[in-house]
């Protein structure tokens, strides 16, 4: 238990003393690398001590990121997972092997460099960056693999020199720091392009392929387009797995795929595993098509991802999705739409740098709403929700708290009904927690 509570009073001390990007928004964010840089200049520069993979996008991120260590893992490799936020714990951050990083370590951590986190008075995310790197260089693993926390020119992982890099795609998301167009937006995510390393386009777009072409051009990047490599249809779908033939276009070869990634969205993540497994098979790695398609059927328990498309229950059936901008929501509500149901009910909530109005817009009409705010500063209060929605026509109650959400459409449910949460990774995050709570029992 003393633990447990100096692992309390440690987090307690991050998030006070530190801005938080994902509880106060913009004002956490340092506008360059300096910090991270001085940060991991004192702590003996970790991140030069292993070899690694780079992903930013709009979106599919994390599940890419998942997807690909549990690839490196299965063939044998001590693999680190560093990806952000987290949904319940923040040790869901700093990952080696599917394992999250202990509590006594991020207490001692914090502990032994409390004099450093004072002089540089870091973020949040910057200090959690600068940990992780440390942990996975003093844990000598085999490679990393590093999600960007937001954009990717500065984004404080972008002080490593990866293998590889990964761009899994560009849309609208966070236009007030990233930009207003897509070209812009692609701008700061091929930030992450370095000289002479292989970049990943996960899907392509005529409003973002030049900038991408010119950065490859200029850092003598070799570019590979994940969806002209690979191309996939979907056979069929059960409550978990997604069942596909894969075909290798360059190479006329057809596989079986199945995978525990269960939205119709996963394919496009596929088809970039698959395309970065080649590329690290021709840097040193063992890995072959058939151990990665095996390895993709376990994504979930290899590495331990929740909240992207999460069968929660059957009868009534439950999903969690943690899509929280507007093409995000357009993938889930697609397949939101094949979901057999009597009555359908969405528990929804955003924070407020989202664009509300065009998610909305997305929302079907026919659905009983609950809309709720998580329990964080940068939540857009739920009458505030309610009050535009019914703007665009959508009516339902407001909550104070996710989980008199969740309570609420669990009551008024039958068997037959399905409820969709979603809207944010923090909406998500305390629907889990509730969850894991009330199965303790």
């Amino acid at each position: 238990m003393g633990n447990t509570t100096a692992y309390k009073q440690t987090l307690d001390y991050l998030y006070e003393r530190l801005p938080m990007f994902s509880r106060i928004g913009k004002a956490a964010l340092k506008p360059d690398l300096t910090n991270t840089l001085k940060l991991c200049g004192a702590l003996g520069n970790p991140q030069e001590k292993f070899k690694s993979v780079h992903i930013a996008g709009t979106n599919g991120k994390g599940s890419t990121s998942h997807a690909l260590a549990a690839v490196l893992q299965d063939a044998g490799y001590k693999t680190g997972l560093y990806t952000s936020p987290h949904l319940i714990d923040f040790r869901e951050r700093i990952i080696i092997n599917g394992k999250e990083v202990s509590e006594e370590w991020v207490v001692d951590f914090v502990t032994k460099h409390k004099a450093l986190i004072e002089e540089v008075n870091p973020s949040f995310f910057e200090i959690t960056v600068a940990m992780a790197f440390n942990y996975f260089a003093e844990e000598n693993v085999d490679i990393a693999v590093i999600e960007t926390g937001l954009g990717g020119r500065l984004d404080s992982t972008n002080i490593i020199t990866p293998l590889l890099s990964i761009i899994t795609n560009i849309s609208y998301d966070h236009k007030d720091l990233l930009g207003n167009t897509l070209a812009e937006i692609a701008g700061e995510k091929a930030g992450i392009i370095k000289p002479n390393v292989p970049v990943i386009i996960g899907e392509q777009n005529d409003e973002t392929e030049r900038v991408f072409f010119e950065h490859s051009v200029h850092k003598q990047a070799p570019m590979y387009y994940a969806q002209s490599i690979w191309g996939m249809v979907r056979i069929k779908q059960d409550s978990k797995y997604q069942y596909y033939k894969a075909v290798n276009n360059a190479k006329l070869e057809m596989y079986d795929l199945h995978t525990d990634l269960l939205g119709n969205y996963q394919q496009h993540n596929i088809k970039t595993v698959l395309t970065a497994t080649e590329i690290l098979s021709h840097k040193g790695f063992s890995l072959t098509v058939p151990a990665t398609i095996n390895a993709l059927a376990n994504v979930k328990k290899t590495t331990g991802l929740r909240g992207r498309w999460e069968l929660m229950q059957e009868k009534p059936t439950i999903i969690c999705d943690v899509a929280h901008n507007p093409a995000g929501l357009q993938e889930v509500l697609q397949q939101w739409q094949h979901v057999d149901a009597t009555t359908k009910h969405i528990v929804l909530g955003f924070v407020k740098d989202k664009d509300v109005t065009e998610a909305l817009s997305l929302l079907p009409k026919d659905a009983v709403y609950y809309f709720c705010n998580a329990n964080i500063q940068r939540a857009l209060p739920a009458d505030e929700l309610r009050n535009a929605a019914a703007k665009c026509g959508i009516s339902g109650n407001a909550y104070a708290t996710v989980t008199g959400a969740v309570l609420a459409a669990k009551d008024n449910m039958k068997s037959t009904d399905a409820l969709l949460i979603t809207g944010s990774f923090f909406i998500v995050g305390e629907a889990l927690s509730m969850w894991k709570f009330e199965n303790r029992n």
